[in-house]
This record gives C-alpha cells, sequence and structure tokens, in this order.
C-alpha cells in the first residue's frame, strides 16, 4: 500500500557546469528551492526571469535521441538526466536556472546532478505529494518495441527494462528489474552513462554534432567493447536505458505508482504512455493520496 509523503526541496542552492553533447556549448546549472506544490521549472537565465518552461510531459516535444521541453518559444534539451536525479531523490519543487539551452552532459549519467543536489540537502515541506496509482495494465508500442504500466501491488514504483541490440555487436542483451527508491537509484541507476555503437556516433560527428564529446566522456561501442573507457556496471547499457525511463517518467508530476515494462523503449514511446496514463486517471484519483 502506498503511504503518502510529504513533498521535498533543497535546502540550499547547488551548481553544476560543463557543455552540452549536441552543441559543445558550455553551461552552467543552479539549482535553486522552490515553493510547495510548484513543481519542477527551468528557467533560461540568458533570456531573462521570465523564460520559464515546466518541466511537464505537456511541453515536451519530438525531438532525436533526447528529451527537449518547450514553453512560449523558449526550450531546454537534454533534460532527461537532471529530470532523473530530481524524481529519484524525491526533490519534487526546484527551479532549475540554465544560461543555454543544453544541459550539460558531464560523464553521461546522472552522477553529478546527484551529488551536487544531495550536498544541498533536502527540506520536507507542508504538503503531501501527489501520486498517480496504476490499476489496471496500459500497454503502447509494437512488438519490436514497447512499454506498458502495470498496477503494483507493493504499492511501490518498480521498473524492467530488455534492451535488445541483437547479435553482431557488443552491446547485446541485457535485461534489468528493481525497486525504484532513493537508495536504488542513487546505487543502480544515477552513475550509469550514456552510450552509443560507434556507427551512431560517427554519423552524428558528420552531421556536425558532438565534435567537442570523446570516448572518454561517455561510452562508444565498438566490436569489442567500449572505446578508451571501462564499464562501471557489466550491464551499464540498460542500466542507462532504465534512468532515462525515470527521467521521462519524471515529467508526470507526480508520484508513479506501478510496475513499468519496457522492451527497446525510447524517449518518444516513453513519454507517450505517461500522457495515457494521465488521460486515463481523473484528477481525484491521482490526488488520491492527499
Amino acid at each position: 500500500m502506498y503511504a503518502p509523503r510529504q513533498q521535498r526541496t533543497i535546502a540550499r542552492s547547488a551548481v553544476v557546469a560543463g557543455y552540452g553533447y549536441w552543441s559543445g556549448s558550455d553551461v552552467t546549472v543552479e539549482f535553486r528551492p522552490a515553493p510547495p506544490d510548484s513543481g519542477v521549472t527551468f528557467v533560461r537565465r540568458d533570456l531573462g526571469p521570465a523564460a520559464r518552461i515546466p518541466a511537464t510531459v505537456a511541453h515536451r516535444i519530438d525531438a532525436q535521441r533526447r528529451t527537449v521541453l518547450r514553453a512560449g518559444g523558449v526550450s531546454v534539451e537534454m533534460v532527461e538526466h537532471i529530470m532523473a536525479a530530481l524524481f529519484g531523490l524525491h526533490v519534487d519543487n526546484c527551479e532549475v536556472w540554465v544560461d543555454a539551452p543544453e544541459m550539460p552532459g558531464c560523464d553521461g549519467s546522472s552522477q553529478a546532478f546527484v551529488e551536487a543536489l544531495t550536498a544541498a540537502e533536502f527540506v520536507a515541506q507542508p504538503a503531501i505529494r501527489r501520486a498517480l496509482v496504476v490499476r489496471e495494465t496500459t500497454r503502447l508500442g509494437t512488438a519490436d518495441c514497447w512499454i506498458e504500466a502495470r498496477p503494483n501491488p507493493a504499492g511501490a514504483l518498480s521498473l524492467k527494462f530488455h534492451l535488445d541490440y541483437g547479435p553482431g555487436n557488443s552491446v547485446g542483451r541485457q535485461t534489468l528489474a528493481l525497486p525504484v527508491t532513493i537508495d536504488s537509484f542513487r546505487r543502480e541507476l544515477a552513475p550509469s552513462r550514456t552510450f552509443l555503437l560507434k556507427s551512431e556516433a560517427d554519423w552524428l560527428v558528420s552531421q556536425g554534432l558532438g565534435k567537442r564529446t570523446t570516448p572518454r566522456d561517455l561510452l562508444i561501442f565498438d566490436t569489442a567493447g567500449p572505446i578508451d573507457n571501462e564499464l562501471r556496471y557489466h550491464d551499464e547499457c540498460v542500466r542507462h536505458k532504465s534512468l532515462d525511463l525515470v527521467g521521462d517518467l519524471a515529467l508526470a508530476g507526480c508520484d508513479l505508482i506501478g510496475h513499468f515494462v519496457a522492451y527497446r523503449s525510447g524517449h518518444r514511446l516513453n513519454a507517450d504512455l505517461v500522457r495515457t496514463l494521465l488521460s486515463e486517471v481523473v484528477p481525484t484519483e491521482i490526488r488520491r493520496t492527499a
């Protein structure tokens, strides 16, 4: 049975600096405390304090291999690792001030954001976190790529991800299943890094993207394994796909109580499931823990 919990924010500001993998542009992220029921909002400080983008699935737009949010003609890109860190640590209300459109890639994981937020410490707030309880199975996709939400008798969030790159490459097939708690997120998901096949990385560079990024910054696989890098987990690729899934689920703007199972799913399908769940559950049911 799901136990209601208080909303949380951070006690003080925290900063992470780096550069965007796609653009190569320098960017600084500042996490700031926010009041109860305000949710997560990105603020483009380079455009002024009015350039605000709520971090909800209603503001997500389709983009290649990343999550992009847009509101009022203003956008932020590659937000999934930040959103995963906030959601995984139960930071419900936060303003994320940035000075460029693309978020820093750091080491390709959520670890830098988790460390900064943890150092800022967490504060309980006098409001109950909303929750959406999955009561029946909802499935989207095809036989080759799908995701579904199932009821979870444990009254918690859990996931299972099946990654299948097929034969003939060093990624292959991997599966991960785990309950998503603050501790399991920190240990099992947050350090897992973005990965690409060398052929994919070469194509992106040919398109003028990612020229500042090297195999030391993330995982690029050739037939023998990661180039100029070492794995943190033997199944780091499926862990990173699970991390991305957590970041996409965060766009629901509330806790999700259910078991999420995915097979070769990506950002678009993950977000479509969130939209579907929000459209199928009446507001009083979303707020049933209040």
